[in-house]
C-alpha cells in the first residue's frame, strides 16, 4: 500500500506515553497517510525524546491541542479529514487523583469523541483500557475473568469500556494491557526504578512488601503499539483482548533486574511486617514516599537534573497486595506475535538509558 493510499488515523492522547509511541510506530512503519495527535498537552512541553520529536516532525503528523471532553473540541478533530481509525490512548494515568479527574479524563473524552466518530463512520475504534479492571487475586485472568477494578482509575476505564460498547454504529476493539513499560514510561515500572536509583545512592537495601511472588505482569510498549495496529486492521469489532507477555513478571524478578542495573541490594519485608502494614497502608505509603521522594530529588540534583517528570511516588492503591496477573496469549491465536516475550534486564536498561538521554534520569546505571 502506498502512503497516499494508507489509512488516516486519529490518536487521542497522542502526546502521552502510549500515544507518542503509537505515532512513532505508524510513522516508522509507513502505515498511515495522515496522523492527527490530539492532546491537551503540547509536544514542546511533554519531555519528548528526540526519536519522538522526529516522528511528530514528520509531514504526515498533525498535532491538535484539544480538551477532548468538550464537544466542540471533539468535533474539531474531524473537521478536515475522514479518519479510518480512532485510537484512544486518552486518560488520567496519575495515581491519587480525585474521582472527578478520572471521569473527566477517561470517560468524558471517550464519549464526546465517540459521538462524532459515529457521525463520520469511522471504521474502527481501538480502546486502550487496563488490566486493573480484573480482580487482583493470584489467578491469571483471561478475557472472561472476574471484573473487580481495584483502583479508581480502573473503575473509570471499565465504565468507559461499557459505555463505548453500547454506542450503536461504533466498531470498538478493547485492549487491556498489563503494566506497560519501555521508552517514555513514567507511571508503570518507573516509580520502582526511581526507588532503586535512590537506594543504590544511599547504599541501603531496597525492600518491598508482600513477597517476591506478587504478580507485576508486563507488556512492552512496542508490543502494545503493534497490537493496536493489529486491532485496527484485523481484530473484529466487539473483541476484547488482554496484552501481557509470557514472562510472568513478579516483584521478585523485577527486583533482581533492578538490583543488577543499579548495584543495590534488594529484598522483601517479612510476611508479619507485610500483614501489619496492610492494616495501615496510608501511613506506610506516607512514610515510604517521605523517604523516597526527597532521596530521589537529591540523586537528581547531584547530577544537575532540576526538573524531571519521573518520581518514586507509589500511591496507597498500588501498595496493597494486589496482583496484576493476566493471560495475554489469546491474541496470539489471531496472528499477533509479541516481539518482547518477557521483561528482561536489557529492556529495562534500554528504558532507563532512553530517559538518561533525555536528561530526566541521572546517569547511574551500572
Amino acid at each position: 500500500m502506498s502512503t497516499s493510499e494508507a489509512p488516516k488515523v486519529l490518536v487521542l492522547g497522542g502526546v502521552g506515553f502510549i500515544g507518542r509511541n503509537v505515532v512513532k510506530y505508524l510513522v516508522d512503519n509507513k502505515l498511515a497517510s495522515f496522523i492527527r495527535a490530539a492532546d491537551k498537552t503540547m509536544p514542546a512541553t511533554a519531555n519528548l525524546h528526540p526519536d519522538h520529536k522526529a516522528a511528530f516532525a514528520s509531514g504526515i503528523v498533525h498535532y491538535k491541542q484539544a480538551d477532548l471532553a468538550r464537544a466542540a473540541h471533539a468535533t474539531a478533530c474531524f473537521a478536515d479529514h475522514k479518519f479510518d481509525y480512532v485510537i484512544n490512548c486518552c486518560g488520567e494515568t496519575r495515581p491519587a487523583m480525585k474521582e472527578l479527574d478520572y471521569k473527566h479524563k477517561c470517560l468524558d473524552p471517550a464519549l464526546a469523541v465517540a459521538a462524532v466518530a459515529v457521525e463520520h463512520k469511522v471504521t474502527k475504534w481501538v480502546e486502550i483500557s487496563h488490566g486493573w479492571v480484573y480482580s487482583s487475586d493470584s489467578k491469571a485472568k483471561a478475557e472472561d475473568g472476574k471484573i473487580a477494578p481495584w483502583t479508581v482509575q480502573a473503575q473509570y476505564r471499565h465504565q468507559t469500556e461499557e459505555a463505548l460498547r453500547k454506542i450503536a454504529g461504533l466498531n470498538v476493539v478493547t485492549l487491556r494491557p498489563a503494566y506497560v513499560y519501555g521508552p517514555g514510561d513514567l507511571m508503570s515500572l518507573a516509580p520502582r526504578i526511581c526507588c532503586a536509583a535512590y537506594y543504590a545512592k544511599a547504599k541501603k537495601k531496597m525492600q518491598f512488601l508482600h513477597g517476591s511472588s506478587l504478580a507485576i505482569n508486563t507488556v512492552h510498549v512496542d508490543d502494545v503499539c503493534a497490537a493496536i495496529w493489529h486491532a485496527c486492521t484485523t481484530l473484529p469489532a466487539g473483541a476484547i483482548y488482554n496484552l501481557a507477555d509470557s514472562g510472568n513478571t513478579t516483584a521478585g524478578s523485577l527486583n533482581t533486574i533492578l538490583g543488577r542495573l543499579f548495584g543495590c541490594s534488594t529484598g522483601f519485608r517479612s510476611s508479619l511486617v507485610s500483614r501489619a502494614a496492610n492494616m495501615n497502608l496510608g501511613y506506610v505509603a506516607e512514610v515510604a514516599n517521605g523517604e523516597h521522594i526527597p532521596g530521589w530529588r537529591d540523586v537528581c540534583t547531584e547530577h544537575k537534573i532540576l526538573n524531571t517528570p519521573l518520581s518514586p511516588y507509589i500511591d496507597v492503591e498500588l501498595l496493597s497486595a494486589s496482583n496484576m496477573k493476566i493471560n495475554g496469549q489469546a491474541i496470539t491465536s489471531t496472528g499477533f506475535t509479541y516481539s518482547h516475550p518477557e521483561c528482561t534486564e536489557a529492556l529495562v536498561r534500554a528504558q532507563v538509558q532512553f530517559q538518561i538521554d533525555q536528561g530526566i534520569f541521572p546517569p547511574v546505571l551500572k
